[in-house]
């Protein structure tokens, strides 16, 4: 059986996906943003694994091209990929528990990776653990300022669960009242 990619599923997905990124280009609190839930929702739901990475990744290239650029961009879609994957990994269960542990899960490894990032090109800090040690500490704190948030951090950890809350709440009851989006039917 040939493999159809533009099913109403698909497209729904597809434009959670768009609305996710435009979102982004919305003012928001610093990392209080839809797109580590975008790459979630994505994975646990476009069937077809490639499109899974494409769809969201080039949503996010695309906004970035508007928002700009930076040198750090390499380790925010290692951390986006990774993301997908934990989507992915909650496919077939997918529920509150689930959902949640995912987002605080993406939360938590984009942290790290983008941090270990900024440890590595920053003549700021050491090339030591304890430099590391220093600069994870200095990221958990990092932008605190009470009007935009509480930090980088948890407002990544807010945005993410809030989203994904969002999406993966919208999509059920959107399968509930159009069955055809029912995964399972398809």
């Amino acid at each position: 059986m040939k493999y159809k990619t533009f099913t109403p599923k698909f497209i729904v997905v597809l434009s959670f996906i768009v609305i996710a990124a435009l979102l982004r280009l919305l003012p928001h609190w610093p990392n209080f943003t839809p797109i580590a839930a975008m790459a979630l929702f994505a994975g646990s739901y476009i069937d077809k694994k490639s499109y899974a990475f494409i769809v969201p990744i080039s949503a996010m290239f695309i906004s970035d091209l508007v928002i700009g650029l930076h040198a750090n961009i390499p380790a925010v879609y290692m951390s986006f990929a990774i993301t997908v994957l934990i989507g992915m990994s909650i496919r077939r269960f997918v529920n509150p528990g689930s959902v949640f542990f995912a987002a605080l899960s993406s939360s938590v490894i984009f942290f790290l990776i983008t941090n270990f990032s900024s440890w590595l090109a920053s003549p700021f800090y050491p090339q030591t653990y304890s430099g590391l040690i220093g600069c994870y500490i200095a990221g958990l704190a990092f932008f605190h300022n009470p009007s935009q948030g509480i930090s980088f951090f948890m407002n990544d950890i807010l945005g993410t669960t809030f989203f994904s809350a969002v999406f993966y709440g919208a999509f059920y009851l959107a399968g509930m009242r159009f069955p055809m989006l029912d995964k399972s039917r398809l």
